[in-house]
């Protein structure tokens, strides 16, 4: 007879023991919805769903990047919508303007409009952005990450749609002339209307003494405190400055060969951007070729002009029968150019569409993978 231990009841214990260790663990997964709470539960479960669950996070997020990637293609593609009909609309007064039952004044007011078109052209080229990135200047080459892993990338450049690349930039004004010689310094930081020219080295000073612009080689100069440089070369003789404030002079001159005033030097030379380009060379200093084609004149000027004077870069000039015909010419091509560019854009956007769609796929199928690992089964665990 044993009487310290009881076996029968030690035995009902430890059943009683496991019964309500599985009814607890089971309540904890009908609670959460887990099958794996920690990793005891099911340890390679456990880094499988974990590596699945980082994919599906990342084919997420990839699909939002997509997304935002064609808002930023319909931004450029909107501005790029308008510049067709500013260019439709020119070229419709460029047609009219042809016509010779037109007078001189009639043909006078035609310009006018055509002038206030091609500088909203130019505005919108230079000024479209998405999220503070210039899209239509030239500037922008995006990457988009399209994927949940690394290099899954789609890359993407908009090429510059300002009016100066489509070769229908605004004609600029010129009321007065003057010249800012070696080591001038002004006292007001405004400059009155007008065209200076640069000779040598300089500074821009304010009312208060401090350096709003400098030259280091009298051809190329930076307003303080913005790195906004202002020169079209740094292999230009002279530079002319058209009208306004220090703090807007670059808006003036723009980043490529704009239409305005600029300083005749009867040497061979290349005209530049501000970012180095070259967008205009000459061999004799009279003639200035597109540096994309080599033939197509930027402008050109008169023998008969000397060292140093000022001559004028005229837009989209529908003035006469002749230059209205050519200007029909010019527009043509600046069309062919948005079209191609808002073409291009538009197979982005469809690229992207179908790449959203791919990866909703891949997201949805790679969850339900992943549930069946890591979710419970009620009916099992009830």
């Amino acid at each position: 007879m044993r009487i310290n231990h009881n076996i029968a009841a030690l035995n009902t214990y430890r059943q009683l023991t496991i019964g309500q260790s599985a009814v607890s663990k089971n309540m904890e997964k009908l609670s959460s919805g887990l099958r794996i709470n920690r990793a005891g539960d099911d340890a390679a479960g456990l880094a499988i769903s974990e590596k699945m669950r980082g994919q599906i996070r990342g084919l997420e997020m990839a699909s939002k990047n997509a997304q935002d990637g064609i808002s930023l293609i319909q931004t450029a593609e909107g501005a790029l919508n308008e510049t067709h009909a500013i260019l439709q609309r020119m070229r419709e007064l460029a047609v009219q303007a042809a016509n010779d039952t037109n007078t001189a004044t009639d043909r006078a007011e035609l310009q006018k409009e055509v002038d206030q078109l091609s500088q909203e052209l130019s505005r919108i080229g230079a000024t479209t952005e998405f999220n503070t990135q210039k899209l239509l200047d030239g500037s922008f080459k995006g990457i988009f990450h399209i994927g949940a892993n690394e290099g899954q990338n789609l890359s993407l450049q908009i090429n510059d749609m300002r009016g100066f690349n489509l070769g229908v930039a605004g004609k600029v004004q010129v009321e007065v002339a003057g010249t800012i010689a070696d080591n001038t310094t002004t006292t007001d930081a405004d400059f009155a209307d007008g065209t200076y020219t640069v000779d040598e080295n300089f500074n821009l000073v304010d009312s208060t003494g401090k350096i709003v612009a400098s030259s280091a080689d009298g051809k190329t100069f930076t307003l303080a405190g913005t790195d906004d440089t202002l020169a079209f070369s740094d292999v230009v003789t002279k530079v002319t400055i058209s009208g306004g404030n220090a703090t807007g002079i670059t808006e003036a001159t723009n980043n490529g060969l704009q239409a305005g005033s600029y300083t005749y030097d009867d040497t061979a030379k290349a005209l530049k951007d501000v970012n180095g380009k070259i967008v205009a060379t000459t061999t004799d200093g009279k003639t200035f070729t597109s540096a994309e084609d080599g033939t197509t004149t930027v402008f050109s000027v008169s023998t008969a002009l000397t060292d140093g004077a000022s001559v004028e870069v005229g837009g989209i000039d529908i003035s006469s029968q002749a230059a209205a015909n050519a200007a029909i010419t010019t527009i043509n091509n600046a069309i062919e150019k948005v079209s191609a560019e808002r073409a291009k854009l538009g197979a982005y956007q469809n690229r992207l569409e179908h790449t959203i769609n791919n990866l909703g796929t891949s997201a949805e199928n790679l969850t339900a993978a992943e549930s069946r690992i890591r979710d419970v089964d009620y009916a099992l665990a009830a």
